[in-house]
């Protein structure tokens, strides 16, 4: 049996993988969380989740700038890439020099939910697979049924500052935002990732401003920003947040925490349903990545 990856091409699932690279930090804590910790033989210089694993692997580079002839010497037998964290022509050396490589894009929680099989399949771990999506599909399902009956919040999310930039459709972090009960305030834009002014934001009336750690480490004197605002609403009602970005951004078992706390951060007075549990605290430490952001610049 062949699988097809996001790049167009088939890669046999028959047999196990035992030497793994993973390029993307969200993959490298999936793959541990699919048992596959000991198969891990290469991972990024942003990897550090779950740290117990990540401490003890050789770091291969950036997701942009990785070092591929060290990869080369790691002998993989697979490498796990992203579309938008990965260059493709980094993937295609790999490939040349007879590396599989798997290349993953999810762009909605669906698609997230398809990639976790995804990788059980191409890994052989298809039964550790098949019980994380046993957990997080009804999870899905039920955050889904609930946020239906309720009306969605309007929301900003930053990704960067200096320019401002949020997300627009197409993107992940807008479809966890949409199944969670808010209304990305630049849903409408024609940009994956537009730049924006604090005038446009204004003028969108969000409820709620979420200022996460990654990739722009937001802090909180940011929030100063939108002191020129009083009449937003979010301004007013002092709900300018400071999250940790993972559970907006990372595919793989991090959303079940996404399900589980961020209805309640846009819907505060929510009970039950959908096994929704009060917010982390907000993060104060570094992002993942403290560098340039990881989406296309305007």
């Amino acid at each position: 049996m062949a699988l097809v990856d996001a790049s167009g091409v088939s890669l046999p699932t028959e047999h196990p993988r035992r030497r793994i690279v993973s390029l993307i930090p969200s993959t490298t804590e999936l793959l541990c969380a699919l048992g596959l910790a000991d198969c891990l033989v290469g991972i990024t210089a942003y990897c550090r989740e779950p740290a117990h694993v990540t401490r003890t692997k050789i770091r291969i580079g950036g997701e942009k700038d990785p070092d591929l002839d060290r990869i080369k010497a790691l002998a993989p037998d697979l490498v796990i890439a992203n579309v938008e964290e990965n260059r493709a022509a980094h993937v295609e050396t790999l490939r040349g020099w007879g590396i599989p490589v798997w290349v993953t894009y999810p762009r909605t929680v669906d698609a997230a939910l398809a990639m976790i099989r995804e990788v059980g399949e191409v890994t052989g771990a298809r039964a550790t697979a098949a019980r994380m999506l046993a957990e997080l599909e009804p999870l899905v399902a039920r955050t889904r049924a609930t946020m239906a009956r309720r009306a969605p919040v309007a929301v900003f999310y930053a990704i960067w500052r200096d320019p401002y930039m949020t997300v627009g459709p197409d993107t992940y972090v807008h479809d966890v935002l949409t199944l969670c009960g808010a209304a990305n305030v630049f849903g409408d834009a024609t940009d994956r990732y537009p730049a924006v002014t604090l005038d446009a934001v204004a003028a969108r009336a969000p409820g709620i401003i979420v200022l996460p750690d990654e990739p722009f480490r937001f802090r909180a004197v940011h929030r100063r920003d939108f002191d020129a605002y009083p009449d937003v609403p979010a301004v007013r009602d002092g709900r300018i947040l400071l999250v940790d970005g993972k559970p907006f951004t990372w595919h793989g078992p991090r959303l079940a925490d996404a399900l589980r706390t961020l209805p309640r951060l846009f819907h505060p007075d929510l009970h039950g349903g959908c096994e929704a549990h009060p917010p982390s605290p907000p993060r104060s430490g570094p992002g993942m990545n403290p560098g340039p952001p990881r989406v296309p610049r305007p």
